[in-house]
């Protein structure tokens, strides 16, 4: 598979979590398929992946699975 950036083949695909929205309406999508180029470094998401994206964020209520989620404050000493 070629590169969208520079062209060149040898990506990679591996599979990442992204959060969206905030508080109580925070929404986690996991098992993202992200592509990075070996030979110039970018990482970057596929048409096809954002689209999925924006379904699953649409429809969330449908098939989302409440889980809790530990949260910490970050406090400078």
């Amino acid at each position: 598979m070629k590169c969208d950036i520079c062209g060149k083949e040898g990506v990679r695909t591996h599979k990442v979590a992204r959060t969206y929205g905030k508080g109580k309406e925070i929404l986690v999508i996991e098992n993202i398929p992200v592509v990075t180029c070996l030979h110039c470094g970018e990482s970057y998401l596929e048409a096809e992946t954002l689209h999925e994206i924006d379904r699953i964020k649409l429809h969330s209520k449908s098939f989302a699975i409440k889980r809790t989620v530990p949260v910490a404050d970050f406090v400078a000493a």
